[in-house]
């Protein structure tokens, strides 16, 4: 497998150099940073990334102040509570997006947060506690909670919350596939688990955190 080294010289060399590739570099949060995020917070964040999905993300952006005053500022417990008549007055509000599946999607992962705060104290030691050398194991135990969080949108819900995940974008893996991590799309728990190992095998030759990694295996990919 290619070793870091040659796929972060790769990546500078796209961007322009060593300072214009730590610009495109996403911010980390450490644990303790995670921890302290209120559940409201990493409710809201997942509704803005099922939202975001298939459609231009200034769409749901700029409407974000009305989501937050209709799904009751986020809080877990009050939109657990909303019932369906709730529900099927928002498909009539014009100032959201009236998508009928995210909108139920969204009281389904209130009480789906509120399940993981029973286990965990908070939504944040889960997310904490979690090690990123399993991070793939993150995204599936994410998907099979949550509604409608398949695919990419568990890794690109971490990346806005801030816990550190690669994500398999295309030019991601292209960069895999030229590095001989994989071959074609890692799709199977097994090519996921391959694909982990070698983020960690990178990881541990460079010190540097998996979003980091991602990005470069995206510059290195690139067409």
């Amino acid at each position: 497998m290619t070793p870091f080294a040659d796929i972060l010289a790769q990546a500078e060399a796209r961007a322009g150099g060593a300072e214009r590739l730590a610009e495109r570099m996403p911010d980390i949060s450490p644990p303790e940073a995670l921890r302290r995020i209120a559940d409201d917070r990493y409710l809201s964040l997942m509704s803005r990334r099922v939202f975001r999905a298939g459609i231009r993300h200034s769409v749901v952006d700029d409407r974000w102040p009305a989501f937050e005053e209709v799904f009751r500022g986020f809080d877990p417990g009050a939109v657990r509570a909303m019932s369906d008549e709730d529900l099927e007055a928002l498909v009539k509000d014009e100032r959201i997006v009236r998508h009928w599946g995210k909108i139920r999607a969204t009281r389904d992962n209130a009480a789906a947060m509120l399940g993981v705060a029973e286990q965990h104290g908070c939504f944040g030691d889960y997310l904490a506690d979690w090690p990123g050398t399993d991070i793939v194991g993150l995204w599936a135990d994410i998907a099979g909670r949550f509604s409608q969080m398949g695919g990419n949108s568990a890794p690109r819900f971490l990346r806005m919350a801030g816990k550190d995940s690669f994500i398999l974008t295309p030019d991601v893996v292209r960069g895999l596939n030229a590095a001989g991590a994989c071959e074609g799309t890692p799709s199977g728990k097994r090519a996921r688990a391959a694909v982990q190992q070698a983020f960690n095998g990178w990881a541990a030759e460079s010190g540097r955190p998996l979003a980091h990694i991602s990005v470069a295996l995206a510059l290195a990919g690139s067409r």
